[in-house]
């Protein structure tokens, strides 16, 4: 039986203010969902809307931001009520914050407070959770331990500490409650390659007690490791999502197999072009028609809708007009700059 998702994400669209008095389309058609018990990395270029959309799912945009589509948050157990994160007030916002989502912040410096010890903003919140005081100093170093933050700079003010060790910090603030939902906006950012580890492993036990963890990344062998399924970010749009081991193993769109060949162990290709810089390109086309190694007129004239990806059952889909030259395009005919282990990989081969 299908998992009830704890997050769906439908046609998520968001325009920020511009001191001209319009807006600035930074978000079209981003969909996806997170189940309980899963991890979905969420990936892309810089400036592909990933952490645009935790922002807006947070309520966090701009007052004069103007958001469609929807994002509804349902509670696990048969007495939660559905809860549309677009349509929120300030105070019902503040009541989930913590305690229904969590939220590991990208820019851990920014997300404490200057003037104050790391130690007593800790301590805070988890009274702020309901925790009296012996017991959020309980609740605090457990949630140290969790990401190997130590405990001897509890007395120490943000300016102190590194980039590496504000990040533990902050993702332990993020999670001394008791959440149905985690949302990670680089979570591995600024951190040794065993301290990433450490919150690797973390997040995975959070998804293993049942929580729905969304992770957004730029580091496609973290989403490999991680997750159990990938959503694909471009200029705003979602363009490929579905199981990672089928994302990342079997690309059916040409922007996630560039992402793959630019990695080291695919030969450091680099994707063609720039991203656009606003979500709202010259044509009305698909937004990577500029970059494509797969380019037709159609892909200029007519936005491809998420559809099943060729050969999958539904749950792997892509937006891409040319999926099916994708998977059936042999080595001798591959796109250039994309290697034939990506378009076409062995049957039951992987990408390393």
């Amino acid at each position: 039986m299908t998992r009830r998702p704890v997050l769906e994400v439908r046609d998520l669209g968001a325009r920020l203010p511009r001191r001209d008095g319009g807006h600035h389309l930074v978000l079209h058609g981003v969909s996806f969902s997170v189940a309980p018990g899963e991890v979905l990395a969420v990936v892309g270029e810089s400036g592909a809307g990933k952490t645009m959309t935790l922002t807006a799912l947070l309520g966090l945009l701009p007052a004069r931001a103007e958001v469609r589509g929807e994002a509804v948050l349902h509670p696990p157990g048969s007495g939660g009520e559905p809860v549309s994160l677009l349509g929120l007030s300030e105070r019902d916002r503040r009541r989930l914050r913590g305690r229904g989502i969590a939220h590991l912040p990208q820019g851990a410096a920014t997300a404490l407070t200057p003037v104050r010890t790391v130690g007593s903003q800790l301590r805070e919140t988890a009274r702020a959770l309901g925790h009296g005081r012996a017991s959020a100093e309980r609740v605090v170093r457990a949630a140290l331990a969790r990401f190997g933050a130590e405990e001897e700079l509890l007395g120490r003010y943000p300016h102190q500490l590194s980039g590496g060790q504000l990040q533990r910090f902050a993702n332990a603030a993020a999670l001394m409650g008791d959440p149905c939902l985690v949302l990670a906006d680089e979570p591995t950012a600024g951190l040794d390659e065993d301290r990433a580890a450490t919150t690797a492993a973390e997040l995975r036990r959070q998804a293993d007690e049942g929580r729905a963890v969304l992770v957004v990344t730029h580091d496609l062998r973290l989403a490999e490791d991680l997750a159990d399924r990938v959503a694909v970010l471009y200029a705003g749009h979602t363009v490929e999502t579905g199981p990672s081991a089928r994302v990342l193993g079997h690309p059916r769109h040409p922007y996630t197999a560039a992402l793959l060949a630019a990695l080291p162990r695919h030969g450091l290709r680099p994707l063609a072009g720039e991203p656009p810089q606003a979500v709202g390109h010259v044509h009305g086309g698909c937004p990577f028609a500029d970059r494509c190694p797969l380019f037709v007129d159609r892909c200029r004239a007519e936005l491809p809708a998420l559809r099943p990806a060729p050969g999958s059952d539904g749950d792997h889909r892509t937006a891409c007009h040319r999926a099916e030259d994708l998977a059936a395009g042999p080595a001798t005919s591959r796109p250039t700059g994309i290697p034939a282990t990506v378009v076409a990989p062995p049957a039951g081969g992987g990408t390393c």
